[in-house]
C-alpha cells in the first residue's frame, strides 16, 4: 500500500510539473469514462449494450469535438446516450483543465498555482495573471454564444416546421452547443442536408461554428478592445488576432468560391439549386469544412477536386485556443510568411509589420510537418485494411486529424483496426503534435554548447 501511494505521489508530482501531461492525462481520463457510460444499456435506443469499440469512437469524437460517427446520433442513442454525448462535447470543447480551474474559482473565490499553470496550458493564454479573466471570459462567451444561437434555431424549428416546443427547444441547443464547440454531432441521419436552402438554420449554425474556431483569446481580446475603441477611437489588436481573422476571412471566401466553382453543376449536390442557394451552400461548407462536421450537401456525391479542396480546408483548420482542429490559421500564416521572405532574399519573416521570432518558425514547421507526416501514415496505413478509393480513405484521415467530423460515409465500414486508428487520429489531433509531444517527453534537455555551423546544399 506504502508503495502504491508512493507511486501516486510521484505520477502527480510529474504531472504538476508539466501542466501539458494533465492535459493530456484529463482528457483520456474523460474519453474512458465516456465510454463506460454509453456502453451502458440505457444508452442505448434499443436497451441493449453498445460494443466498446462503438462506444468509445463516439466518445472520442464527441470529447475531441469531430463529429465523426460509427452510429447514428439519433436514432442509435436513447436520451440519456445523447445527454451523454452533449456533456462530452462541452467539456471537450471547453477543455478539461479549463473546467477544472473554472470549478475551483467557483468554489474558493481563487486559483490555486498548480491549476492556474494547468488551465494555461489549455488556454495558451499570456501570463498566470490573465487566467482568472480569461476563464470567466470563457465561460461567459460560451453560454451567451450558445444560448443565442439555440434560442434562433428553436424558434425556426417550431414555427418553420412544427415542432413541439420541447423538442424544438432540444435540437435547437443541441445543435447550438454541437456548432459552437465544432463537433458537428447533429440528431438527424442525413446531417443538415434537409436545411439546406434554409438560410434560418444554416446561417446561425456556420456563425457559432465560425466563433468557436477563431479562438477563445481573439473573441476575448474583441470584445476587450471594443471598449477601448470607444475611448480612443483606435484598434490595437495584437498580431494573432490580427493573422486569425485575416486568414478566417480569406479561407472563407477561397472556399466559397471553390466550392461553388467545383458543384455548380453537379445534380447532386449545387446543380439543382437556385443561384442564391448554391452560394448560401458554398459558404456553409466552407465554413463547416475548416472545422466542423455539418454538412448541407452530400459528401459522398462531391467531386474529387472538391474533395481534395476540402482536405485542405480541413488541414489548415481554424483558430489556435479554440474548439476548431487541424494545424490551424496562423501556423499557416507563418509558413508562407516564411515562403515569401525566404523568395525575396530577406533574413527575416515579415507579417503586417512586425518580424517573426526564429521559434515560431520553428514551431510552425513543427506543427504542419508531424500534422502531414500522421496523414500520409494514416492513409498509408488504412488503404492496407479496406478497398475504399484513395480520396475516400484521404479524405477520413485529414477529417479525423483536425477534428472536422466530415464523412464520405465509410467511416461505420471501416474495420475495428480502422476505427481504432482514427480514434487515435482525433485524439492526436485535439491536443495537437506539439503538446502531445511535450507530454511523453522524460524531460527537457538544454544544449550547453555550440557544434559549428554549416549549411547543406538544398533543392
Amino acid at each position: 500500500m506504502a508503495g502504491l501511494l508512493t507511486r501516486l505521489r510521484s505520477w502527480s508530482s510529474l504531472l504538476a510539473a508539466h501542466p501539458a501531461r494533465a492535459v493530456v492525462v484529463a482528457f483520456a481520463v474523460v474519453v474512458l469514462g465516456g465510454a463506460v457510460l454509453l456502453t451502458l444499456p440505457v444508452a442505448a435506443e434499443d436497451g441493449s449494450a453498445t460494443a466498446f469499440v462503438t462506444a468509445l469512437f463516439t466518445s472520442t469524437s464527441a470529447v475531441c469535438v469531430t463529429g465523426l460517427a460509427v452510429v447514428d446520433t439519433g436514432t442509435y442513442w436513447s436520451g440519456f446516450g445523447e445527454g451523454v454525448i452533449l456533456a462530452l462535447i462541452q467539456v471537450g470543447g471547453f477543455g478539461i483543465m479549463t473546467m477544472a480551474s473554472l470549478l475551483a474559482l467557483l468554489v474558493s473565490g481563487r486559483l490555486r498555482l498548480r491549476l492556474q499553470l494547468t488551465a494555461q496550458a489549455e488556454t495558451k493564454s499570456l501570463g498566470i495573471g490573465d487566467v482568472r479573466r480569461v476563464l470567466i471570459g470563457v465561460a461567459g462567451t460560451t453560454l451567451i454564444v450558445e444560448l443565442a444561437v439555440s434560442a434562433v434555431l428553436a424558434l425556426r424549428f417550431r414555427f418553420g416546421y412544427g415542432n413541439g416546443f420541447g423538442e424544438a427547444a432540444y435540437l435547437g441547443y443541441f445543435h447550438a452547443v454541437s456548432a459552437f464547440n465544432n463537433a458537428g454531432f447533429g440528431l438527424h441521419a442525413d446531417n443538415l442536408t434537409r436545411y439546406a436552402q434554409d438560410a434560418w438554420v444554416t446561417l446561425p449554425i456556420a456563425a457559432a461554428v465560425i466563433l468557436g474556431g477563431i479562438g477563445f483569446p481573439v473573441m476575448l481580446e474583441l470584445l476587450r478592445h471594443r471598449n477601448r475603441r470607444r475611448t480612443t477611437g483606435r484598434r490595437n489588436w495584437t498580431l494573432h488576432t490580427r493573422l486569425t481573422l485575416i486568414m478566417t476571412a480569406v479561407l472563407l471566401v477561397t472556399g466559397t468560391v471553390l466550392t461553388c466553382l467545383l458543384e455548380w453543376t453537379n445534380a447532386a449536390t449545387l446543380g439543382p439549386q437556385g443561384v442564391a442557394h448554391k452560394i448560401l451552400n458554398g459558404f456553409f461548407h466552407s465554413a463547416v469544412s475548416r472545422t466542423a462536421g455539418f454538412n448541407s450537401l452530400d459528401i459522398g456525391a462531391l467531386h474529387a477536386s472538391t474533395l481534395l479542396m476540402t482536405c485542405v480546408l480541413m488541414f489548415i483548420g481554424g483558430g489556435s485556443a479554440g474548439t476548431a482542429g487541424g494545424i490551424k490559421v496562423t501556423t499557416f500564416a507563418v509558413l508562407f510568411a516564411a515562403i515569401v521572405a525566404e523568395v525575396r532574399g530577406e533574413s527575416h519573416s515579415v507579417v503586417l509589420g512586425r518580424r517573426l521570432a526564429p521559434q515560431v518558425l520553428r514551431q510552425a514547421l513543427t506543427v504542419a510537418l508531424l500534422g502531414i507526416g500522421l496523414v500520409i501514415a494514416s492513409t498509408l496505413a488504412l488503404l492496407t485494411l479496406t478497398e475504399e478509393r484513395l480520396e475516400t480513405v484521404l479524405f477520413e484521415v485529414v477529417s479525423a486529424f483536425a477534428t472536422v467530423g466530415l464523412s464520405t460515409g465509410i467511416t461505420a465500414d471501416l474495420p475495428t483496426t480502422g476505427q481504432l486508428l482514427l480514434i487515435a487520429l482525433m485524439f492526436v489531433g485535439r491536443l495537437g503534435p506539439i503538446t502531445l509531444v511535450s507530454a511523453l517527453a522524460l524531460r527537457e534537455r538544454t544544449r550547453r554548447y555550440e557544434l559549428p555551423e554549416e549549411r547543406p546544399v538544398i533543392g
